[in-house]
C-alpha cells in the first residue's frame, strides 16, 4: 500500500511539479486471438497526479497504435473498471479522465485492454520503487511517457506491409533498390542499368 513520496521541486513555476513518479511496466500479453511470446513490453514513467486517460494514451503511443478510435479499459485487481463510461450500458465504469493514478500502489498489478474486438490485453505492474523523471528522462514531462522498451510490436491490424490483404504473398524484397539514393547502398545499382 506504499505510494511514492513527494520530493522538493527543482522546476520553475510554469513546469510540472517534481514529485516521485511511478515506473509502470506494461507487457503485451495477447491480441487478435494470439498470445505474445516473448512478450514485448515498455516502461512508462507516470506521476500519481496523472489520469488513467493519460496513461492509456501513453500505452497506446508506446505500442505504436495509430488507430486510437477503439474503446479501451483498465481493470484493477479488485475488479474496479476505469474507462469511458457509456450510459447505454449498466456496467459501472469509473471515468478515466477523472480517476488519478494516485489510486495505485507500489507492486500493484492491473490490466489494460485496447480495442474490445481485437482485445489487445496488457499486464501493467507498478514497480516496487518510484522513478525520478529528471534522472531517467532529463526532464519532467507533463504527461506519462515511455522511457524503455523491448520486443517487436505487432501491427494493430496484423499487416506486414502497406497493401497487405492477409491473402496475398509478400512482395519480393527490392534490397533497397526502390529507395532514392539518399544513403549509401540505397537506390538502383550500376548493374541494374
Amino acid at each position: 500500500m506504499n505510494k511514492p513520496t513527494r520530493r522538493t521541486s527543482k522546476s520553475t513555476s510554469d513546469e510540472p511539479s517534481h514529485e516521485a513518479w511511478f515506473s509502470i511496466r506494461v507487457d503485451l500479453v495477447e491480441g487478435r486471438g494470439e498470445h505474445c511470446w516473448p512478450r514485448p513490453g515498455r516502461l512508462i514513467a507516470a506521476a500519481p497526479r496523472h489520469s488513467f486517460a493519460q496513461l492509456a494514451s501513453a500505452i497506446d503511443r508506446a505500442f505504436a497504435r495509430w488507430d486510437i478510435s477503439h474503446l479501451h479499459q483498465f481493470e484493477l485487481a479488485d475488479g474496479t473498471k476505469i474507462g469511458r463510461p457509456d450510459p447505454d450500458f449498466d456496467e459501472k465504469i469509473l471515468d478515466e479522465r477523472r480517476e488519478r493514478l494516485s489510486h495505485l500502489h507500489l507492486g500493484e498489478q492491473f490490466v489494460y485492454v485496447f480495442d474490445f474486438g481485437d482485445y489487445w490485453a496488457h499486464l501493467c505492474t507498478v514497480a516496487q520503487e518510484g522513478v525520478d523523471p529528471l534522472e531517467v528522462l532529463g526532464l519532467v514531462p507533463r504527461e506519462p511517457i515511455p522511457y524503455f522498451g523491448w520486443g517487436s510490436i505487432p501491427d494493430q491490424y496484423g499487416r506486414a506491409w502497406d497493401e497487405d490483404d492477409s491473402s496475398s504473398p509478400p512482395p519480393p524484397d527490392p534490397e533497397l533498390r526502390d529507395l532514392p539514393p539518399l544513403q549509401p547502398g540505397w537506390g538502383p545499382r550500376a548493374q541494374d542499368a
